[in-house]
C-alpha cells in the first residue's frame, strides 16, 4: 500500500559508474554471488557514512538501487536491510518525506516477495513524527496493524512516540494503553508528550506510575514543570532525582536552568554549576557554560557570569559572546557591553548576528549612546549584511527618542520598510507624553 503517489524528487539522478558496483547480465549462479557482493559493498557504504545523510553516498546509492534493478526479481535479507537503512538515513535528515516516498519505491522496485520488517515501520514512524500530517500517520498505523506488528514493542514505541510528538495525545495515550508491555523508551514517549503539550498534571501522573524513571524521564518532568512556569516544582523534582543518585546529563541543566534564573537564586545556581563541573558537563557541551552564564546574569550576578565566561576560553561560541553582552547590557553596564562586542568582532570564525545587535542597540539606547547606537545600526545592515527586523528598528526608535531626537524617531518609523506594529507607534507615543512636544505626540 503506497503512502504517496507522488515521484521521488528528480534530483537523484544515476550515479557516476566508478563509485558503485556494477550489475550485468549473467548465469544464475553468477548473478546471485554478484547480487550478494553489491549488496554487501553498498551496506558498507551506508554504515560508513551513515552520519551524514545530506553529504554521504546515500542519494547515490538510492539512485542505484532503482536503475540497476537490483532487487527486481528477488530480494535478501541484507538487500532488506540496505532499504531499511536508507529509510532510517532520511528519516533523520532535514527532509524525513523522503522516508515515506523511499517506502513506495521500495514496494514498486522490488521483488513481489519482499518482506518488510518491525525495522521499516519503525523508522517511517520516525520519519512521520517529524512531519506535520496527521493523514499519513493514520495510513502507516493500519499498515502497521496490517502487516501483524501492532503490539511489537519496537514499533509500538515508535507509534505512541509519533503520536505524543504531533501532539494527538488521546491517540498516543490509546495506543500506550493498549501495549501488553511498555520499554522505558514508550514511557518516556508518552511522558514527554504529556508535559509538552502543557498537560503537565497527566504527565506527573504517569511519571508516578513509572517502576523505574531513568534520567530522561527526570527530565521531561523537569523541562515540563519548566515550560509551565512552575519553577518551585521543577528544582523539587531536581532535587528528588539527585536524591536518587541519578546524575544529571546536559539536557537536565538546560531544563533547570531557566527555573533557578526565574527564583532569582544565585545560591541554587552556584550549587547547579558546582554539580555540572564536578560531572564534567560543562566540558561535554558549551550550551551548559552558556546557560549557567545566562543564569547568573538573570540572578543578578555579573561578577560570576564573566567569570564563567572568562573560563571558557577556547569554547566561546557566538551564543556565548551574545549572553554575556546582553548580560552587561541589561545590568546598565554599557561600556562594558560595547567592549565585549568590540573584543568579539577581533575573534576568528565569530560574527556577529541579528541578535548579537540587538543586545548592542539595546545597551546604546539605555546608555543615552545615540550616535554610536546610529554607528552599530548602519554597520549592520552595509558592513555585516543583516536585515534589520521590527526589533531593530524598535531600538533606533526608543534610542532616538530617549535623547530628544523625536522627529528623526518619527521618520524612521515612516521610512520603516518593514510593516510597523503598534507597539513601535506606543512606544514614540510614551516618548512624546513625557518629551517637550507633547502637542506633536496628539497629532
Amino acid at each position: 500500500m503506497p503512502l504517496f503517489k507522488t515521484p521521488f524528487p528528480s534530483k537523484f539522478k544515476k550515479p557516476p559508474l566508478n563509485s558503485l558496483p556494477c550489475s550485468t547480465p549473467s548465469s544464475s549462479s553468477h548473478h546471485h554471488l554478484l547480487t550478494k557482493n553489491n549488496e554487501h559493498h553498498l551496506l558498507s557504504l551506508l554504515h560508513l557514512h551513515r552520519h551524514r545523510p545530506e553529504t554521504g553516498p546515500a542519494h547515490q546509492i538510492h539512485a542505484y538501487l532503482i536503475t540497476s534493478s537490483l532487487h527486481r526479481t528477488q530480494i535478501s535479507q541484507t538487500g532488506i536491510i540496505i532499504w531499511n537503512t536508507l529509510i532510517k538515513i532520511y528519516s533523520r535528515s532535514p527532509s524525513p518525506q523522503h522516508s515515506l516516498l523511499l517506502y513506495n519505491q521500495m514496494l514498486h522496485f522490488c521483488a513481489p516477495q519482499i518482506c518488510v520488517d518491525t525495522f521499516t515501520f519503525s523508522f517511517l514512524l520516525k520519519a512521520c513524527a517529524n512531519l506535520s500530517s496527521a493523514r499519513i500517520g493514520a495510513q502507516l498505523h493500519c499498515l502497521v496493524v496490517k502487516n501483524g506488528f501492532a503490539f511489537h514493542l519496537y514499533v509500538h514505541t515508535s507509534l505512541v512516540n509519533m503520536y505524543a510528538t504531533r501532539g494527538y495525545l488521546i491517540d498516543a495515550k490509546k495506543a500506550f494503553d493498549e501495549m501488553p508491555e511498555r520499554s522505558l523508551v514508550t514511557w518516556n514517549a508518552m511522558i514527554t508528550g504529556f508535559a509538552l503539550s502543557g498537560e503537565i498534571e497527566k504527565a506527573r501522573q504517569l511519571f508516578e506510575r513509572m517502576p523505574t524513571p531513568d534520567v530522561v524521564s527526570w527530565t521531561g518532568m523537569i523541562d515540563g514543570y519548566t515550560r509551565a512556569n512552575q519553577a518551585k516544582e521543577a528544582l523539587d523534582m531536581f532535587r528528588r532525582m539527585s536524591k536518587r543518585a541519578i546524575m544529571p546529563t546536559e539536557i537536565t541543566v538546560l531544563a533547570i536552568v531557566p527555573s533557578i534564573s526565574n527564583l532569582g537564586s544565585v545560591e541554587l545556581g552556584e550549587t547547579l554549576h558546582a554539580r555540572c563541573h564536578k560531572g564534567g558537563l560543562t566540558l561535554v557541551d558549551v550550551r551548559v557554560e552558556n546557560s549557567l552564564i545566562d543564569m547568573y546574569a538573570k540572578c543578578g550576578s555579573i561578577e560570576n557570569s564573566k567569570k564563567l565566561f572568562d573560563t571558557t576560553s577556547n569554547r566561546k561560541n557566538l551564543v556565548s559572546w551574545t549572553t554575556i553582552i546582553t548580560a552587561f547590557a541589561t545590568h546598565g553596564m554599557v561600556k562594558q557591553a560595547l567592549q565585549l562586542f568590540e573584543d568579539m568582532k577581533n575573534e576568528k570564525n565569530i560574527r556577529p548576528n541579528r541578535v548579537t545587535f540587538l543586545s548592542v542597540l539595546n545597551a546604546c539606547s539605555h546608555g543615552g549612546l545615540v550616535e554610536e547606537g546610529l554607528q552599530y545600526f548602519s554597520s549592520m545592515v552595509f558592513e555585516y549584511d543583516i536585515e534589520p527586523d521590527i526589533k531593530h528598528y524598535g531600538c533606533l526608535i526608543d534610542m532616538l527618542g530617549r535623547a530628544g531626537r523625536l522627529e528623526e524617531a518619527e521618520e524612521t518609523i515612516r521610512g520603516m520598510p518593514v510593516a510597523v506594529n503598534v507597539v513601535v507607534w506606543r512606544t514614540l507615543l510614551v516618548l512624546y507624553k513625557f518629551g517637550p512636544e507633547v502637542e506633536l505626540g496628539k497629532e
